[in-house]
């Protein structure tokens, strides 16, 4: 399986959004995406590359495998 490496915020917001996230509110640097059924929101910060750490724990509040995550990737 591929590693996770950082990405560009704007690659990562996509990945989101193909996975049903909506843009809620944007405070600062951050876009802040939710999703019905998702408790906590995912919270993207608008840097170049986005650290692998931010990126993994998005998917586990996301609920989103890695499996899901290079599939949707792939179509970004």
């Amino acid at each position: 399986m591929p590693r996770i490496t950082p990405l560009p915020a704007r690659k990562l917001r996509r990945v989101f959004e193909l996975a049903g996230f909506s843009l809620t509110r944007i405070e600062g640097g951050h876009f802040v995406y939710t999703k019905p059924g998702v408790k906590r929101p995912v919270v993207i910060p608008d840097y170049d590359d986005v650290p692998v750490f931010v990126v993994k724990c998005n998917l586990r509040s996301a609920g989103i495998s890695r499996e899901e995550y290079f599939k949707l990737l792939s179509r970004v």
